[in-house]
């Protein structure tokens, strides 16, 4: 069974808030050496599970482990024994056998718990329904580049309650930022009794530092009806209510040109390729603290 001392990733609130900030301070440095990066994980493999489609997730944490010297296995659902013939506890300690590290692409964030609690090496959430703390980290790390800090800025989504938002609420906890969201007045039983919302797009814009939105329609909800979600646009007119010096984000892919408009996703307020880079350089610093207190030997120690 999982040893208590193991790294795992699996959610912003089970870490410590200084290490997470010490993970983000490691990712600017690691950044900064993007084109010469240390050689900290030689000879360590990662393997990379999917049971959704994936660009950015993919390809962010395969590069990451092999600029850092690594090296991945990349696995779809389709492709091996994972809680159907074989329990998932098999699995996570067949795989800690062979790997150093796993990370878990899956709706399903009881299984990836699961996984975790019978794997001996860390296992890292690169999305589940319920989080995706892995592109919170490269958000605040955005933010970071461009506001200095996050914390008291005002922090607005706009859209649809999902497993990005639920991470910016959990990251306002720890970075000391007012978040707001902005949805349509159906969703208002999804969003957390503790989070401060609102149905009136322009009231969540006025004088925010950041903008952030989402796909309406998510994997696995295709066919989706939209209409109630127009309101909440991000566009010209939502820009021009923030800010001066506002920044928009969103962690990709866009629908086009649905939940923001095309002059926006296009204008020097949007960081949205910035955002997507930091994924791997975030990444690559959360694979270090992942695996720095393993039974393996990082080459070169980030000091965590």
């Amino acid at each position: 069974m999982s040893d208590n001392n193991i790294r795992h990733f699996l959610d912003l609130p089970e870490i410590d808030p200084e290490i997470l900030k010490s993970i983000i301070k490691h990712a600017h440095a690691l950044k900064a050496e993007k084109f010469s990066p240390p050689q900290i994980m030689e000879g360590l493999s990662l393997a990379m599970i999917f049971d959704k489609l994936s660009t950015r997730t993919r390809v962010s944490f395969d590069i990451a482990m092999k600029q850092l010297g690594g090296h991945t296995v990349v696995m779809t659902k389709g492709e091996m024994q994972f809680g159907g013939a074989e329990s998932i506890e098999s699995t996570a300690r067949v795989l800690s056998r062979y790997v150093d590290a796993i990370m878990v692409r899956m709706s399903d964030h009881g299984k990836l718990a699961e996984l975790a609690k019978y794997a001996d090496i860390p296992i890292i959430n690169g999305m589940t329904d319920k989080s995706h703390p892995c592109q919170i980290m490269a958000d605040i790390m955005t933010i970071e580049e461009n506001l200095q800090s996050a914390k008291g800025k005002k922090i607005a989504w706009f859209g649809d309650y999902n497993n990005v938002s639920q991470s910016y609420i959990d990251a306002s906890k720890i970075w000391d930022f007012e978040f707001i969201m902005a949805l349509p007045e159906d969703l208002n039983k999804n969003v957390p009794s503790d989070t401060n919302f609102t149905n009136d797009a322009k009231k969540a814009a006025k004088g925010a530092d950041v903008l952030v939105t989402d796909t309406w329609v998510s994997l696995g909800q295709e066919g989706k009806n939209i209409e109630k979600f127009w309101p909440f646009q991000v566009n010209a007119e939502l820009i021009s209510l923030a800010n001066e010096g506002a920044i928009f984000m969103h962690c990709l892919p866009i629908h086009e040109w649905e939940e923001v408009s095309e002059d926006v996703a296009k204008s020097t307020a949007s960081v949205i390729f910035d955002e997507a880079e930091n994924r791997l350089h975030a990444q690559k610093a959360i694979l270090a603290w992942c695996l720095e207190n393993t039974g393996v030997r990082l080459s070169k120690p980030l000091g965590f």
